[in-house]
């Protein structure tokens, strides 16, 4: 029995995890940024859609944990072990993290592309996961998919095209 692929849309501030032959796709990465973390021997994949860095500011009450790339990660990890992914042998790769607007003023709250990305890469160290490529910065929004098969994030920037890391 031939098992139909399927294409997993991810949603702003939000996570999800898929295995082989399924894909999973997220879009409206600006200053978001979109991580992949996965098992290629497993063929397990998951995506978190990271608003901005640091949930400390976040309500507690009905905190979105998704959304921060300090409480989205831990979150994904669980998800991924649930569903079969050696947690050890993870790697990642991540796109977006765009200053979508230019400001006068130098004040680091509004590097919120940037700052997401500083945070991602501090939560991969201490987690002690492998960055293995990334497509970040710039002022273009993207698209990203990716096959937890061949381990390939495709990436489609808004007027420069698609790639493939």
């Amino acid at each position: 029995m031939i098992k139909s692929k399927e294409t997993i849309k991810v949603g702003i501030a939000d996570l999800n995890v898929v295995k082989s032959p399924n894909q999973i796709r997220t879009s409206g990465l600006g200053s978001c940024v979109g991580l992949i973390l996965f098992d290629k021997v497993n063929e397990v994949a998951g995506l978190a859609h990271i608003m901005l860095p640091d949930s400390s500011l976040a309500n507690k009450g009905s905190m979105n944990h998704a959304k921060y790339a300090d409480t989205a990660i831990p979150q994904l990890l669980d998800r991924l072990a649930e569903s079969g992914a050696r947690v050890r042998s993870l790697q990642a790769k991540m796109a977006g993290g765009a200053q979508m607007f230019q400001f006068q003023s130098s004040n680091d709250m509004m590097r919120i592309g940037p700052r997401n990305v500083e945070a991602i890469k501090q939560q991969l160290k201490e987690y002690n996961i492998n960055l293995i490529s990334e497509d970040v910065g710039g002022n273009s929004g993207r698209t990203i998919e990716f096959d937890p098969k061949t381990c390939e994030l495709m990436i489609r920037t808004v007027n420069q095209g698609t790639k493939v890391i």
